[in-house]
């Protein structure tokens, strides 16, 4: 997993509404009065700061006028009494303040806080800016004097802690409504939100830091969760017994590699070699089967250039992947025509997805890896729109082709017939390359090959990919290849 997430974290996800209802599960049947939730997520994010930036000594706070700009309210409280020096921009006017937002803002007044009555162009004059501009609630594009806040914020050359969400971002999609706050570190209160993990939320996010505020965990339990965390890649799969043999472990058949595109069929059958699968199939173009497997000696590899030709392939097959290199001309669609006539299992992915976007059907015991562009074909509309709302997308998918749905991409989403996403924190920019979508489509069909379920093996192969993706990138991210994942993959798998 991502250094930026802790491994602690509790694996559920929420929608904003679903906070919301667990806050007045706390308050009204826990009893936890409002203003005592509010002091203690105030004192949760201080504690945060303190601990990452503990030479810091002058703090700014942008104050709304809701219950976020009243647990910054909190922050600076405690900043000015931890002797820091402290300035605080109300956004909304401390006259329209209520509830316990008033309240949090007249216990930083009785302690001698000053309040500044102007958002200043820049705020250099502080290390630390916390912003408390906007929370969970936010479901329409910012704009006027709070997109003038969030860009002036996103000026300042200091550290910046958001509390709950960065301003701007939506807490269930992950999208920046039109501009969000870039912070270095988030400190999310109740429940964990859904939109901090995907999409655009982790380029806006920062470190996140997860506290409960002290809730029982009845809290958690009163609504059920939206999504959930993969968790870490931290062991292997089981140990092999004594006895076993390559028959043991499946043969993956990898049917692809049109003229021109040989390399990926070539890269997904590697990758499901490298994960454990008995035997690895390529059925390519006659053109190029015969030097496919010159560095690679371990891959059979079949030339096929009819239907009839590939019959035979599949009949020694247990899993087949097919899509990577496949291309979309008369060729393409035979193959995947006959490869869908089986009842094995298989993964589909690039221009499989382009055809089957042609001609969508329904199957119980296959998974598709589309990227958001594979998506927006399969679902008939357009990559922004599946960017701006992943979670509701990657159910869509699954509901209409059934069996396991996998939307490739920051947070990569992993749903299966419950319609409950899975979200994947590991990875990297570097992964942005060609090819790394085909060795993804390899990964997932060895492990399925080695008898792993649908679901187990979308799951386990997404959090693996991104592993070794992270792995791979400790020699840097730019200029990361596919086939840098090989060697990674083969480690973690034995771990």
């Amino acid at each position: 997993m991502s250094e930026r997430y802790s491994r602690s974290f509790p694996k559920d996800l929420y929608r904003a509404e679903d906070v919301r209802a667990m806050d007045r599960y706390a308050i009204e049947t826990v009893g936890i009065p409002g203003i005592e939730l509010m002091r203690r997520a105030g004192a949760s994010a201080f504690a945060a700061l303190h601990e990452r930036w503990p030479g810091a000594r002058t703090l700014s706070a942008i104050c709304g006028g809701g219950n976020n700009g009243g647990d910054a309210y909190v922050v600076a409280r405690l900043a000015h009494e931890a002797g820091m020096d402290v300035r605080v921009y109300p956004v909304s006017p401390p006259a329209n303040l209520k509830g316990d937002a008033l309240a949090a803002y007249q216990d930083y007044r009785a302690t001698g806080g000053e309040i500044l009555d102007f958002i200043p162009a820049d705020f250099e004059g502080a290390e630390v800016l916390v912003d408390g501009l906007l929370g969970t609630g936010l479901d329409r594009k910012v704009d006027g004097l709070y997109a003038d806040v969030i860009r002036a914020v996103n000026r300042f050359s200091g550290r910046v802690m958001a509390l709950d969400i960065p301003s701007g971002l939506h807490a269930d999609t992950g999208s920046a409504l039109g501009v969000a706050v870039k912070a270095d570190l988030t400190v999310t209160f109740i429940g964990l939100k859904q939109g901090l993990f995907t999409g655009e939320g982790p380029e806006y996010t920062g470190e996140i830091v997860f506290a409960d505020l002290g809730t029982p965990p009845e809290v958690r339990y009163s609504v059920e969760p939206s999504a959930m965390l993969l968790p870490p890649w931290e062991r292997g799969l089981p140990a092999r017994p004594r006895y076993a043999h390559k028959g043991h472990f499946g043969h993956v058949l990898v049917v692809g590699g049109d003229c021109g595109y040989s390399g990926a069929a070539r890269m997904a059958a590697e990758a499901a070699a490298r994960v454990g699968a008995g035997l690895i199939s390529i059925a390519t173009r006659k053109s190029h089967a015969d030097s496919l497997n010159l560095t690679r000696p371990e891959l059979m590899c079949h030339g096929v250039e009819t239907t009839e030709d590939l019959r035979i392939p599949l009949e020694r097959a247990t899993v087949v992947a097919i899509g990577p290199g496949l291309g979309r001309s008369e060729w393409a669609k035979a193959l995947l025509g006959t490869v869908l006539e089986t009842d094995l299992p298989v993964v589909a992915d690039a221009d499989a997805l382009n055809l089957l976007a042609e001609s969508p059907r329904k199957r119980d015991n296959w998974t598709i890896t589309p990227h958001p562009g594979e998506a927006a074909r399969l679902l008939d509309s357009s990559s922004a729109d599946i960017q701006k709302d992943r979670f509701s997308a990657v159910r869509d998918l699954q509901a209409k082709f059934g069996g396991v749905a996998v939307l490739k991409g920051s947070g990569s989403l992993v749903c299966g017939p419950d319609g409950l996403p899975y979200v994947c924190t590991a990875g990297n920019p570097g992964m942005a390359s060609g090819g790394m979508g085909d060795v993804l489509t390899g990964v997932i069909a060895g492990l399925l090959a080695q008898r792993l379920d649908l679901f187990g093996a979308a799951a386990l192969g997404v959090q693996l990919h991104a592993a070794a993706g992270d792995e791979a990138a400790k020699a840097g991210e730019r200029g990361l290849l596919a086939c840098d994942l090989m060697d990674p993959l083969r480690r973690l798998v034995n771990l």
